[in-house]
This record gives structure tokens, sequence and C-alpha cells, in this order.
């Protein structure tokens, strides 16, 4: 009985630290704290895909932070969240929604998108760390800062982009940013892939997929 007790205080103790990681990650990455924002991350694997950006996590916090001096508006918001862990291996899924404020054709908009965090997780020196991130945007919208503005979007750059983050890739785009197409939606191949590969990562593989 003692034994089932210590098993499942640790399995509770390592679920409660990776949505402690989850959180910070969020907190100090939009409050711009980019030396403790670079602690969520593993030190020598950390990997980052986003819409707007592809590469390592020390690349990612310098552009972030490029961005944030710039005035770039990014911000995020977390929900539920669940945890699969296996010994010092773990994927973490959140929902989250990112929403950015820009000017698109001189209008002000708000976009909303709704999705996941997925989170290939390792324990380093005793403490957990991203190793990569994943979003799977589900779907967003767009909406005026202004209601009584006129925009009319242009329907062939909208509908280049998947239906998840349809109009968070046009507004980036718009801003100059080069967007990646094929992410991971709420279902479809890619979705299924991250699904596999995350698998894949908790049984022991010697990298967390695909990190180019």
């Amino acid at each position: 009985m003692t034994r089932r007790v210590e098993n499942v205080s640790t399995s509770l103790e390592d679920r409660l630290a990776l949505r402690e990681l989850v959180d910070n990650w969020a907190v100090w990455r939009d409050a711009g704290d980019w030396d403790r924002f670079a602690t969520v991350w593993h030190p020598t694997d950390g990997w980052m895909t986003a819409t707007w950006f592809q590469g390592p996590a020390a690349e990612f916090i310098t552009v972030s932070r490029e961005g944030f001096d710039r005035g770039v508006s990014i911000l995020h918001f977390l929900g539920g969240h669940s945890a699969d862990v296996n010994g010092d291996r773990a994927i973490a899924q959140t929902k989250m929604t990112i929403n950015q404020r820009a000017s698109i054709d001189g209008v002000d908009v708000d976009v909303l998108c709704t999705g996941r965090f997925y989170d290939f997780c390792a324990r380093y020196d005793g403490e957990w760390k991203i190793v990569r991130r994943q979003p799977i945007y589900e779907k967003d919208r767009l909406d005026l800062v202004d209601p009584s503005a006129r925009l009319a979007l242009d329907p062939e750059l909208l509908h280049r982009f998947p239906a998840g983050y349809r109009h968070l890739a046009y507004l980036q785009t718009k801003a100059g940013f080069s967007v990646k197409s094929g992410l991971p939606g709420l279902t479809g191949a890619a979705v299924r892939r991250l699904y596999d590969e995350g698998a894949k990562w908790l049984a022991g593989s010697a990298n967390p997929g695909d990190t180019e």
C-alpha cells in the first residue's frame, strides 16, 4: 500500500511540474521575461514550430524578443491540460488561444486562434523541459477593433491556408511574415502524424519527430 501511494505521488508531482512548465512558457513569453523564458526549453534540443517560425528555441527567443521590442502584439491564454508521462519522457497537451492584434490594409484587427499546444517534454537535470512545441490549430476568427470600420479580405490569400489558422495566416502574411502551410489542425493527416510522433517519443524514440 505504501509503495502504491508513493507511485501516485510521484506521478502527480510530475503532472503538476509539467503544468507549471506550460504556464511559465505563456506568462514569461508574453511578459517579455526572456531570461526566465529560456529556462522552460531543453538547453540543447529545444525546437519551436509556429505559423511564422520553425527553428531552435534559442532563435525563437531572439526573434520573439525583437518582435516584442517592435510592438508586435501576440498573447496566449491557456485552458485545460493533460499529460502522458513515461519515465523521463512526457507529452503535454494544453488548450490555448493565440490572440494577435495588427493592422490589415490600415484597419486594426484582432485574430483569435483556438487550439492546443502539443509539447514533447523530457526531464533534464531533474527538471521538466520542452524539447519540441507543436501547436495544433483548430479554428480561428478575425474581428475589427473598431466595429464601424470596413475591411475587404482577399479570398485567394485567405483560402491559401488551412481553416484552423486561416485568418491568423492572413494577418501574419500581410504583416510581412512567411507563414508555413500544412500545420496540424483538429483532424487530418498532419495531426495524425503528430500523434504518432508523440507515441514514439513516449516509447523512447531518439528524436521528437519533425523538427524541420
